[in-house]
This record gives structure tokens, C-alpha cells and sequence, in this order.
């Protein structure tokens, strides 16, 4: 089983390059596979209530809340780092120039040596899409299209691209990512769309907020979408954050083994869950983690 942190999304953490080294180093030091840092350009302070994730539609952040834009953050890390793997708990791939990302991507997949996850979703916030001024109902359109534009740009050589919303001919675009094929794409979301556009599209899925039973019916909706696609349903990398669904499941033995059971094969931990905000404190929950999903079968 593969493990996988997020860090402290907390101002005086996050956004202190020290704090960002440190923890850095000290998890790839204790055997975690990967760090994922998050996205969102903006959060309206008024947003219409359309979190998906909760009852209120409010998502879970504070006044303190910091996203850095994730590549830029984990261009630092990979920096400070030889081998964690670099991921993003999502890009909202649909709010970018797919030209520009691909670029942006490839460039740090190259000077990392190959260590990029690309988490991809469409997000949630209307008014986020107002700001950047991409219309919100074309969202999911918007990400099929540009992921299959930034998978032509990677591919060796000049390429062409003819979709609805991106266009290229004979286009050079290098550095290429130093990952054969290119970088993996890992769907996000935890909807009946995002599991078939994992089964069709996606080289892995995470949903979010998600039971064992209710991942156990999507996987089973992107199974039917990659073999409908004739793709391997098994080659799907199957990514969870279980405390993102419950606090503590990540401590339970019990409800890591239904989540393997669905063909999890990585977990994923936030920093908050340590309980404290010393390095001590994420070193001692990474170790117990460890201990926890060696139990797993």
C-alpha cells in the first residue's frame, strides 16, 4: 500500500518555506510515496453554497485557509526532495489554457525526473469560473477536451489536436515529461460522471468523501466505462483520503481493508490528522500509518 500526505493548508505553514522543506524532507525521510498540495485561483468570500462534499454546501476552510497554486508549490518541494512523487488533490483542469498547463506540467515532471501526478477535476465554485471567465457550464466538456489536448502536446514530436474548445496543428511543445507516455492523469470527484470519465479517460481515479460502500458502486461504474472503452479497468490507479469521509478512518484498520477490498492501493493522510502541528507529531502518524496498512491485505 502506497501513502500519500497532504501538509497544513494553514497560513504560517503552508506558505513558509522553511516549514515546506522541513516537512518535505522528513516525509519522503519516513517512506511516504507521495505529497499532494490542492487547488482553487480564488475563493469567493460570498459563494453560492454548491460543495458537493458537505450538507451546507460550505466547503471546510477557515480564515487562515492558504492554497498556493500547487505547481509552483510543488516545484519547491521536488526541489527539496529526490524521490516523493509530486501530486495534485485537484488541479481544476478545466479553468486553465490546456496549452499552457501541459507546458507547465511536462516542464516540472522533466526537472523532477518524472515524479507527477496530475490530479484533475472541474471544481465546484461558480464564481471562481466568473472570475477567470470560463463559462461554468461547460466545465466537464471543458476537462475531457483539455486533457486529451495535453496528452497530444506530450507525445514525442510535433502534434495536432482538433477539439471543441482547443485547436493545434503540427505544434512543438517541449520539454516532454520525463515519464514514458506521459504524466498520469488521475480523475477527481466522486460522482457517477467522474467514475465513467476515470474508466474512460483516466489513468486513476480519487473520489472524495466517499464510504467503502459507495466507492465499492463506483468502481464498479468506471469498470463498466474502461471496458466499454476495450481499457484495462485494472490498470486504474484506485486512490482514497478516508478522512476526508470520516475523521479517524484513517485509523482503522477495519475500514482500510473495505477500502483495499474496492482495489485501493493508495492512501491518502492530511497533516491535520496528526492531532499536533510539530514534526514530531506527522512523524509519529506517518510511522503508526505505516504500521496500520501493513496489516492490510
Amino acid at each position: 500500500m502506497k501513502l500519500g500526505i497532504q501538509p497544513l493548508f494553514s497560513r504560517g505553514y503552508i506558505d513558509n518555506p522553511q516549514w515546506v522543506r522541513e516537512f518535505a524532507q522528513m516525509v519522503e525521510a519516513e517512506g511516504c510515496e507521495s505529497i499532494w498540495a490542492v487547488e482553487h485561483v480564488l475563493v469567493a468570500e460570498d459563494y453560492e453554497p454548491k460543495y458537493p462534499y458537505s450538507q451546507d454546501g460550505r466547503m471546510p476552510a477557515t480564515d487562515d485557509t492558504v492554497m498556493p497554486d500547487p505547481l509552483e508549490w510543488l516545484a519547491y518541494v521536488a526541489g527539496a526532495t529526490s524521490t516523493i512523487r509530486l501530486g495534485t488533490s485537484v488541479m481544476v483542469v478545466s479553468q486553465h489554457s490546456p496549452v499552457i498547463l501541459a507546458k507547465r506540467v511536462a516542464t516540472l515532471d522533466n526537472l523532477s525526473a518524472g515524479r507527477v501526478l496530475l490530479g484533475a477535476g472541474m471544481g465546484w465554485q461558480k464564481e471562481e469560473y466568473e472570475a477567470i471567465g470560463i463559462p461554468y457550464e461547460e466545465r466537464a466538456k471543458r476537462l475531457d477536451d483539455h486533457i486529451a489536448a495535453m496528452r497530444a502536446l506530450w507525445q514525442p514530436g510535433a502534434a495536432s489536436y482538433e477539439g471543441e474548445f482547443t485547436r493545434f496543428r503540427r505544434a512543438l511543445c517541449d520539454p516532454k515529461p520525463a515519464q514514458a507516455g506521459g504524466v498520469p492523469v488521475i480523475i477527481g470527484g466522486s460522482s457517477t460522471a467522474a467514475a465513467c470519465r476515470a474508466g474512460r479517460i483516466g489513468d486513476g481515479f480519487y473520489p472524495y468523501a466517499i464510504s467503502p460502500e459507495d466507492l465499492a458502486s463506483r468502481v464498479e461504474e468506471m469498470r463498466a466505462a474502461a471496458q466499454a472503452c476495450d481499457r484495462n479497468p485494472n490498470a486504474i490507479e484506485l486512490t482514497v483520503w478516508p478522512g476526508c469521509w470520516q475523521p479517524g478512518a484513517a485509523f482503522d484498520v477495519d475500514i482500510l481493508e473495505r477500502y483495499a477490498a474496492c482495489g485501493v492501493t493508495r492512501f491518502v493522510v492530511n497533516a491535520y490528522e496528526a492531532g499536533g502541528f510539530e514534526m514530531a507529531d506527522f512523524r509519529r502518524m506517518i510511522r503508526t500509518l505505516h504500521g496500520l496498512l501493513d496489516q492490510v491485505g
